[in-house]
């Protein structure tokens, strides 16, 4: 499922119930793993980063915790990047691009914003069996 991200130097995985305090936790984590991996908080890709993660993980809870009782949050950095995937079992896998993004405010919407403002790309993947996906973020350093 992470195969892409496995390839980089850096790499953090985090599993958590699909419930409200997983945004917290996912962010914490990303916050703990960059600093671990040198890339400064004050770095200009880090708070969009971490907004993005926050908005992901915030639309597993909220949309897919039906069908997904967990979610997975996986960190991955390189000298020139910071990437990471979100991951729920629910088979829904929502746009990235044109007018139909979350309604154009919030959510997807703003992801898609901040990665691209940054450079970034995004991708949606589908689990091999249909049954999930993962919203993939790169964004470089």
């Amino acid at each position: 499922m992470f195969t892409e991200l496995n390839a980089l130097p850096h790499r953090h995985v985090l599993t958590l119930p699909a419930e409200p305090s997983a945004v917290r936790l996912a962010r914490q984590t990303a916050e703990q793993a960059l600093t671990e991996w040198g890339i400064g908080l004050c770095h200009p890709a880090v708070d969009p980063a971490l907004l993005i993660v926050s908005e992901l993980v915030t639309n597993s809870v909220r949309h897919a915790a039906v069908l997904s009782p967990q979610v997975t949050v996986v960190y991955a950095a390189a000298p020139d990047r910071v990437a990471f995937a979100v991951h729920d079992r629910h088979p829904h896998r929502p746009r990235l691009d044109g007018p139909g993004v979350d309604g154009g405010t919030g959510g997807l919407a703003t992801v898609m914003e901040l990665t691209l403002g940054l450079g970034g790309s995004a991708a949606v993947r589908a689990d091999d069996d249909g049954g999930g996906k993962s919203i993939w973020i790169t964004l470089p350093l």
